[in-house]
């Protein structure tokens, strides 16, 4: 089959790999698109260490299924599918409590970082356990389908903020294509306040599609405070006794855009981290401490595969609307390095194998 192969640290190849078989308990997926991830980005210059080579990338998919291990009676080949790229054990006690994505055995479709390689989705087919298989509904094309775990990442994001009616202002920190979903998932929970930060003018224009209601810009590297105080003052406008928002959602993962985040909470507010790009990052301790804000940790989604294909197949949430360009997989080493330059507008890119 053919695939896109990391082969070095900002070097990709299309080569002709065996086809996987699927196991007992597994399922094989034609693959049909595949959304180009942020963190495949990141992970394709060698930065974060979770792409080492050689590695076939690409988690953000949907296709059909191909063929089925033994065990598998429910899906046969032709059902529409979209993938959960989290494979877990399904029987220690997080998976059991519904939180798979803090198995001790989590691997990642298209990750490799030393102490596990997983082939991903940038190839024609991927073999992954019938657990993390979804089946599409009609009105969900393949391209929107593969947005759906962004989508999901940013509906735990959301729910371990306490997102709801009740959340008086909410700010997102970043609006690359997990920022934009979370404005998404902010509305879709019922958020009547969402405010958005970024440093590109052409996100913020995305961000007020998906429903920000205010937008703020940030100036490219370093830290800039002023928009997180900008985004403070605006949520402290709608209420008395509020001086910043209740939840802010960092989707980008530097120590300016975290400190931006903290500077954007109001006193016991929360603070979910979703963006990783950086391992380590220096922190406002004080101002965390003395304001008493909560910072959380969001990794990955866990059982919000549902409720993603519910949003999207209701017309919640409009996925379509999050796809920068569409292009086959044999043009995967060009859209990899227009990422890498953050061409400005470009937010999302899918691949078709």
């Amino acid at each position: 089959m053919q695939a896109l192969l990391l082969t070095a640290p900002g070097v990709l190849e299309l080569m002709d790999l065996p086809r996987p078989d699927p196991g007992p308990g597994e399922v094989r997926i034609r693959v049909a698109a595949c959304g180009i991830c942020g963190s495949d980005v990141h992970g394709y210059t060698g930065e974060t260490g979770r792409r080492i080579p050689p590695l076939v990338m690409g988690h953000e998919a949907a296709g059909t299924v191909e063929a089925v291990g033994a065990g598998v009676t429910d899906l046969g080949p032709g059902d529409r599918v979209a993938l959960d790229s989290t494979v877990f054990c399904g029987h220690c006690e997080f998976c059991r409590t519904g939180r798979e994505n803090l198995c001790g055995s989590r691997e990642v479709l298209g990750v490799s970082c030393g102490t596990y390689r997983r082939h991903g989705c940038f190839a024609e087919s991927v073999v992954l356990p019938r657990r993390g298989v979804y089946r599409l509904p009609d009105q969900l094309d393949f391209v929107s389908a593969a947005l759906l775990e962004p989508l999901t990442i940013a509906l735990h994001a959301a729910g371990l903020g306490g997102a709801g009616p009740d959340t008086r202002s909410a700010v997102v920190v970043g609006c690359g294509m997990i920022g934009l979903a979370s404005i998404a998932a902010l509305r879709a929970r019922g958020v009547p306040r969402i405010a958005a930060i970024d440093v590109d003018p052409a996100r913020l224009v995305a961000a007020a599609r998906q429903g920000a209601t205010e937008t703020f810009a940030a100036p490219p590297g370093g830290d800039d405070r002023g928009a997180g105080q900008r985004a403070a003052e605006w949520a402290a406008a709608a209420s008395a006794d509020a001086d910043g928002a209740d939840l802010v959602i960092e989707a980008v993962g530097t120590t300016a855009s975290v400190q931006t985040a903290i500077t954007a909470a109001a006193r016991g507010g929360r603070v979910v981290l979703v963006g990783n790009v950086s391992p380590r990052i220096e922190l406002p301790l004080q101002q965390v401490v003395t304001r008493q804000i909560s910072l959380l940790g969001s990794c990955a989604s866990a059982g919000c595969y549902p409720e993603a294909i519910r949003l999207a197949a209701t017309g919640v949430v409009n996925l379509a609307g999050f796809g920068s360009r569409v292009a086959p997989l044999t043009e995967g080493p060009e859209w990899f390095e227009r990422l890498r330059r953050r061409e400005p507008g470009l937010v999302k890119v899918v691949l078709e194998p």
